[in-house]
Order: C-alpha cells, then sequence, then structure tokens
C-alpha cells in the first residue's frame, strides 16, 4: 500500500511540473472560445445580449459584471464549476449547455485561491483569460 501511495505522489509531482511548464493561454486565445461557444446568447460583449437571448426562458447573465458582483475579485472557482457544469447540475432554471470540448486538451495551472493551482483543460483556462480581461 505504502508503494501505492509513494508511486501516486510521484505520478501527481510529474504532472504537476507539465503543467507548470506549460505555457499560460491568453485573452485573445479565449476570445476565440468564447465566439464559438458563447456569443449567440451571452451577445459579442458578454452582455447577455446575443442573438438567441430573447429566446430563452432566462436571460444569459451579463458576463462582464462577474468581479463588480464578487466584491471587485473575478470568482474564479465559480465561473469554472458554471462552465463545466458542475453547479447547474439538476437545476431547471438554466438553459446552458454543458461544454465538454472545452474540458478537453492540455492541462495548465490555475490559481483558484489560497495559493492551490488546479490543472485545468487549456481551452476553459484561456475562456476563463477572456472573461476576466471583459470586466468592467
Amino acid at each position: 500500500m505504502r508503494m501505492m501511495s509513494v508511486m501516486t505522489a510521484g505520478a501527481l509531482g510529474l504532472f504537476a511540473v507539465a503543467c507548470m511548464q506549460a505555457e499560460m493561454p491568453d485573452a485573445s486565445e479565449g476570445a476565440q472560445a468564447y465566439t464559438a461557444n458563447c456569443a449567440m446568447c451571452h451577445g459579442a460583449s458578454g452582455k447577455g445580449d446575443g442573438e438567441l437571448a430573447a429566446d430563452l426562458s432566462v436571460r444569459p447573465a451579463d458576463l462582464t459584471k462577474l468581479t463588480r458582483g464578487n466584491g471587485g475579485a473575478f470568482p474564479v472557482n465559480q465561473v469554472l464549476s458554471y462552465i463545466d457544469g458542475y453547479t447547474r447540475q439538476g437545476r431547471e432554471d438554466v438553459e446552458m449547455p454543458e461544454f465538454g470540448l472545452l474540458l478537453k486538451g492540455p492541462s495548465v495551472p490555475i490559481a483558484t485561491g489560497e495559493g492551490v493551482m488546479t490543472p485545468t483543460p487549456r481551452p476553459l483556462a484561456a475562456l476563463l483569460a477572456y472573461l476576466e480581461s471583459i470586466q468592467e
């Protein structure tokens, strides 16, 4: 059992080193993911006024006010959980689909608070960088 723990710790250590060496995505890379996956509902500007917004029973969120609504800090964990569908499971008041394609690909480390770095698929990390960049 101890050998398994050592092997697991070693594998996690190698994974962490690989993630730390990965180049972080920037907002321009995330803008492409946003345009392809989010703009139709949230609008080109992120204000919830996309071409499909009027047809939805729940108005899409204004994504430019996430930081303002979180006391001036961009809510990394909340945004990641919402995009990947974790916090929306079983809710009927949300029409936003889960974005499985954003959950695939090589991982990069994302600071999720209190010094914790979380391996996150690069497309999702890029989208996160873009959303943070459009905060008002």
